[in-house]
């Protein structure tokens, strides 16, 4: 400034203009740039997070700082185990809410300076602010930090959720390239090795993950070409008396035979993958003619596995002629109406006004087979619900029946459910049961079925044979209590 004015002096107006626009420009160009912030981008509208867009960005600039100052940075990819179905059995309102309260939980574990945003679906990305030396060790007990605070029983409009995540990462070192993109693609990749793991699971990237992804296919078509070529099975999973230990009854579950297309993602459960009305009734119809078939040949072997149930959805209901059709298949294959349990999934409650729906209730429970009621406890089921339907029995969502031996709320919750189940004369069935501990928990409670890995995976039907001789034996084997006291 004094330069300026010394020049204003000397050389006049138009001299003191040249100086003061060299010194602007002069001093423009020399201005300090400060650190680079993502460009301004829409916010996700349910939990308010940056989606994947400045998710890439941000993962960008925090390894170009890592570069710079030789620290590292990690990618962290958090999603809800089958969120499909988690959906299915909630207004969109409350599965919007979990949405908002993972969020909220996932920023109170993390650090100011991290970032936390929102990818497709059911998952969120977490990407460290660069740290020295963070260690694979260090990055996996992060990792179980994060699943746990978002595993936490959530209570929403009066019941509790208790969804399970998983979680993959990818270290700044094992990326496949240095880039934003890059390194949210491969924790995405660990993520989903982790989904296909089982529930509340943690895994790292490899290359090998790499490798394995492929090329992505559409579940609906994947779907559409198993069923075609005749690439689905259906397993069945044994369900047991709490009261007795005997086998009660087992649930159908379609499966792949194999990978029915090249490069396709391994999804385990079929009827989870598809959303496609159409699909899901073609495959029911699989399930039932596969069921009828396995009942024939248990009753032939001498096996008695009790009722099978089938989960039964909106538009297989909406069938005029369903009645008709299931009375001439139970009559083709000689098996009693009553050894088929129809599992009403939630999407059906939500249409119970539908007149066809309840009339084809109403002449199926006529017919003789049970009816369930899925999702109890973690949906929109209500007391005239339960009525309307003519179920007998009701089933005790996963979710509340996850890790139930460490909870007392979620205790408190399913004894309460249980109780009014007993109250309006009906029989309740746990779902996903997961360890000897919630076994035992469940009996104590009163719930008088239980299903779940604890008590055996699904299975084909010349398996359940034998798996129910090994465990009739080991019934026999168990020592009894008389009422003498002896033993």
């Amino acid at each position: 400034m004094p330069a300026i004015a010394l020049a204003g002096l000397w050389f006049g107006g138009e001299a003191l203009a040249v100086v003061a626009s060299i010194a602007i420009a002069v001093a423009w160009s020399t201005r300090p740039l400060g650190a680079p912030t993502p460009r301004e981008q829409p916010r996700d509208g349910v939990t308010g997070l940056p989606l994947r867009a400045e998710a890439v960005e941000i993962m960008g600039m925090l390894l170009d700082d890592a570069a710079a100052t030789a620290r590292s940075t990690t990618c962290f990819v958090l999603g809800l185990d089958d969120p499909v179905a988690l959906a299915r059995e909630m207004p969109e309102t409350e599965f919007d809410l979990i949405l908002r309260r993972t969020g909220e939980r996932l920023r109170g574990i993390l650090r100011d300076s991290d970032r936390l945003a929102r990818l497709e679906g059911a998952r969120f990305a977490i990407m460290l602010n660069p740290t020295a030396y963070p260690d694979l060790e260090a990055m996996i007990q992060l990792a179980q930090r994060l699943q746990a605070a978002c595993e936490l029983p959530l209570p929403i409009s009066g019941h509790t959720v208790a969804a399970t995540c998983h979680v993959g990462f990818c270290q700044m070192g094992r990326s496949p390239a240095r880039s934003g993109e890059a390194l949210l693609s491969a924790a995405e990749t660990a993520a989903m090795q982790a989904s296909r793991s089982g529930p509340s699971a943690i895994r790292a990237y490899s290359n090998d993950q790499h490798r394995a992804v492929g090329a992505q296919v559409s579940p609906n078509r994947i779907a559409r070409e198993a069923i075609e070529n005749g690439q689905v099975t259906t397993l069945f999973q044994p369900q047991l008396d709490t009261d007795t230990g005997a086998l009660s009854g087992v649930q159908a579950v379609a499966r792949w035979i194999r990978n029915p297309v090249e490069g396709a993602p391994d999804v385990e459960d079929v009827m989870g993958t598809i959303d496609s009305p159409h699909l899901r009734e073609r495959l029911a119809e699989i399930m039932l003619y596969q069921s009828l078939t396995a009942l024939r040949e248990w009753e032939r072997r001498g096996i008695a596995t009790g009722p099978v149930s089938l989960p039964f959805c909106a538009g297989l209901l909406g069938n005029p002629k369903l009645p008709e059709r299931l009375k001439w298949e139970f009559d083709r294959f000689d098996v009693a109406p009553a050894q088929i349990r129809l599992v009403l999934m939630q999407d059906v409650m939500a249409h119970l006004n539908d007149e066809v729906i309840w009339l084809n209730l109403g002449a199926v429970a006529t017919l003789g087979c049970g009816i369930e009621l899925a999702g109890f406890g973690n949906g929109p089921l209500s007391v005239s619900a339960i009525r309307r339907t003519a179920a007998r029995r009701l089933r005790i969502h996963r979710s509340l029946v996850s890790k139930l031996d460490s909870h007392d709320e979620q205790r408190q919750s399913v004894a309460a459910l249980i109780a009014m189940a007993e109250k309006l004369g009906l029989e309740t069935l746990a779902d996903g049961v997961g360890s000897t501990a919630e076994h035992t928990l469940l009996a104590q409670l009163g719930c008088r079925h239980v299903q779940g890995k604890a008590i055996a995976r699904p299975m084909a039907m010349g398996d359940l044979c034998e798996w129910e001789h090994r465990h009739r034996a080991k019934l026999a084997a168990t020592p009894r209590l008389l009422q003498g006291g002896g033993v």
